[in-house]
């Protein structure tokens, strides 16, 4: 047993697993739905109870919701269980993570996590769990895992036996098939000062489309395509962005294309990729942290750890609401404490380490996975000295209308700069469009063009 509380045998044997394994039988993934849920996470709750058993999670839209609405808090009764803070860290240290445990320290007198009871609400659509089923008999990694065969819809590991799996797993994850979003982005200087980046995006999830079939994904190559139109402030307004990502990026690697409006030219952008800063992001994200963890995995060497139970930011709804003002969440240092849900969750934990040769400004990587979603909850991220240097979290919240659960904000910090960038927020704007229908017209370099042009 490691520090990490490996839970189980198969997981252990993991560590030495090769990048490509054969697929899971037909009994094995008869698992799913029984004792296992049907993405793959443990049914059952954990041993002290403190994890209940996972009963399906939200499966339909709360009373009074309609859709185009901010998702009110289906659990405005529940009250916060104990509160984590600098004084009282080590008492809770075996289900911290490194980088929690640094920002207690240095924001000794502010920082603190709120814990609620754990709520395991997590569900996607019936076909996404009838895939995935699909899936666990047939997915493999290909490439030397830089790409994904045999796999559509839904998860294509639920039963992962190596780091790459797990991450592939939250790559592909369900968010919805067709989303249009008006989000913003802060990131406040030390004092808390910042100036709203406020970008209109468009993403079209070709792998997750319901009539999507293996022959054509082959054909296509495609996972999704992409766009994010930069609409705030002035001086940045019309830049753009076009991702086309694809399943096998050892075949096609990403396409990406941008505009600019002072030049009114579209370029393709090569460069759109790993350790590249992140669009407008002050240089405080890389392209690759974006989604947590998105696009070629090719520059590390992925290692399965096990399972830990974590607290991790979950029906983040209060955070969500859009009844708050952006200035009531983004405070000096972090986002306001008071409004972060804490919960106890199981989690896979991956350890991304640089292979030799290869350039990042990332050398590890330590990624806490959401067993019941895949959604990438955590990342602990360490520079070329083996010194922290970045926390990322993943505050996220079950869209019931669809259902998926994703994020509503991304918080990056900085530990060098002491800053911070949110990603995400929505308080203010347009709640997701789910229901958007975008074709591939909507993500070709004109169709850039004429979106960059103010």
């Amino acid at each position: 047993m490691n520090k990490l509380g490996i839970l189980s045998a198969s997981v252990m044997l993991a560590l030495s697993a090769p990048a490509a394994l054969a697929k899971v039988t037909d009994a094995e993934a008869a698992k799913l739905g029984t004792e296992l849920t049907p993405l793959g996470g443990v049914k059952a709750g954990n041993a002290d109870g403190s994890i209940p058993a996972w009963d399906g999670g939200i499966t339909s839209a709360i009373a009074g919701y309609e859709k185009g609405m901010h998702h009110p808090d289906p659990f405005p009764q529940d009250k916060i269980e104990f509160t984590i803070t600098n004084a009282n860290k080590d008492k809770y240290k075996a289900h911290l993570t490194d980088g929690q445990r640094k920002l207690f320290e240095l924001y000794p007198d502010t920082y603190k996590m709120n814990v609620y009871q754990t709520r395991r609400t997590a569900s996607v659509p019936q076909f996404v769990y009838d895939a995935t089923k699909a899936n666990a008999t047939r997915a493999e990694l290909v490439s030397e895992g830089n790409g994904v065969k045999g796999a559509s819809i839904g998860v294509p590991f639920p039963m992962p036996e190596n780091g790459l799996e797990v991450i592939w797993n939250h790559v592909l994850r369900f968010r919805g098939v067709d989303v249009e979003t008006s989000r913003s982005q802060a990131a406040p200087t030390a004092s808390g000062s910042y100036t709203l980046v406020e970008t209109a995006e468009e993403i079209r999830f070709q792998y997750s489309r319901p009539e999507i079939t293996l022959d054509k994904l082959n054909a296509s190559n495609t996972l999704f395509y992409f766009k994010q139109v930069v609409t705030q402030p002035a001086r940045l307004a019309g830049t753009a962005l076009l991702v086309k990502e694809t399943m096998d990026q050892e075949a096609l690697p990403r396409q990406a294309w941008t505009y600019n409006t002072g030049q009114r030219r579209v370029r393709k952008a090569p460069n759109v990729a790993f350790d590249t800063p992140g669009s407008v992001s002050d240089g405080l994200r890389t392209t690759d942290d974006f989604d947590m963890f998105n696009g070629s995995p090719v520059r590390y060497n992925w290692e399965l750890i096990g399972k830990q139970e974590v607290y991790i930011p979950y029906n983040d709804y209060k955070l969500h609401s859009d009844k708050l003002e952006y200035d009531q969440i983004i405070h000096p240092g972090h986002v306001n404490p008071e409004l972060v849900r804490w919960e106890k969750h199981r989690v896979w934990v991956v350890k991304a380490q640089l292979k030799e040769g290869m350039r990042h400004i990332y050398k590890t990587r330590t990624f806490y996975i959401d067993e019941d979603s895949w959604q990438v909850s955590l990342a602990d991220i360490y520079d070329n000295r083996d010194e922290l240097y970045r926390v990322a979290f993943a505050h996220a919240i079950n869209y019931y209308e669809v259902p998926t659960h994703w994020t509503t904000l991304e918080v990056f910090h900085d530990l060098q700069s002491r800053r911070y960038i949110a990603m995400g927020l929505d308080n203010e704007g347009r709640m997701y469009n789910f229901d958007a229908k975008l074709s591939e017209a909507n993500f070709t370099p004109a169709a850039l063009r004429r979106a960059g042009i103010r």
